[in-house]
């Protein structure tokens, strides 16, 4: 064996990962080894490999795709560290989307063992049946869009549907943040909306500069959430979801002190929502706020 070259069960114990994964890494070119000892059939790596195979095991431990892998470890390997952070901030928006498409399962999931299961197919055959009448699952501007209430819970829809896909592009996010304020707007402008309507507008908004990692307006409208809960007297989970907006909103502007004690806030508040389910929903977000592990 050449000297300094280190054998795969060294590079295992020092870099973290399994043999078996060092194999895998090898035959998919992610991270060879600098020579294979002709007498043992070992695999010999150098010794900066360590940093590298410990740097493929972080991002692999994050659910990073080996493509992205491959990316961000070659312009770490040419220094370009902010590139991998980027990857990084991207795969986490990813991610983001499909934990709120999951709690949306989940709450559907909820629904279904709550109403028991013919029910929920007696729904969904109803649904399903050919119709002209809009509701607030079709399309944005479906029917007539003089009715104020369908088109603002059209637009809410949308900008939900948005919010959970994984391959959002720029042009989404412009649609998504646009839909939203579009809708808050419709909110306010349909005669039979309740403030109770238009908080839940403003918590929307809030949850969508959240997502684009732009604090002050998400802040701004996390308030006015709590601002209409306050000035109308409105409790249950619409209060609870007050605190969790300017929770999130703390936490992406980096104030970890403000998102802990709004998260407290949102625990207490938590204690009073009357159905079960629409408190694990809150507990769900709350656990999702970035960079605050749980620790109720």
């Amino acid at each position: 064996m050449e000297q300094g070259l280190l054998t795969v069960g060294l590079i295992a114990r020092r870099s973290g990962l399994t043999v078996k994964a060092l194999r895998h890494y090898d035959r998919v070119g992610l991270l060879r080894p600098v020579t294979v000892d002709p007498a043992t059939g070992y695999r010999l790596y150098h010794g900066d490999q360590v940093a590298e195979a410990r740097l493929i095991g972080l991002l692999r431990s994050l659910d990073l795709p080996l493509a992205q892998v491959r990316t961000a470890v070659a312009a770490w390997k040419g220094g370009d560290h902010a590139a991998v952070e980027v990857a990084i901030g991207e795969h986490r928006r990813r991610l983001d989307a499909r934990v709120t498409r999951l709690r949306g399962a989940l709450h559907r999931i909820d629904h279904l063992l709550a109403e028991g299961l013919e029910t929920a197919m007696s729904e969904r055959d109803t649904a399903s049946e050919p119709t002209t009448t809009p509701t607030a699952r079709s399309a944005p501007g479906t029917g007539t869009v003089t009715d104020e209430r369908l088109l603002a819970a059209q637009l809410f829809n949308e900008a939900w549907r948005l919010m959970e896909r994984e391959d959002r592009t720029r042009d989404d996010d412009d649609r998504m943040l646009h839909t939203a304020h579009a809708s808050r707007y419709h909110w306010g402008q349909a005669a039979e909306a309740t403030p109770a309507h238009l908080a839940r507008g403003e918590w929307q908004i809030s949850r969508v500069y959240a997502v684009l990692g732009r604090p002050e307006p998400a802040r701004h409208h996390a308030a006015r959430v709590l601002d209409l809960c306050q000035e109308n007297g409105i409790g249950d989970w619409d209060l609870a979801f007050a605190y969790e907006a300017l929770a999130r909103a703390s936490a992406v502007t980096g104030d970890a002190a403000a998102a802990r004690s709004y998260t407290d806030q949102a625990l207490t508040a938590a204690k009073d929502i009357a159905e079960d389910d629409d408190r694990a929903l809150l507990l769900g977000d709350l656990e999702t706020i970035p960079g605050q592990p749980r620790y109720w």
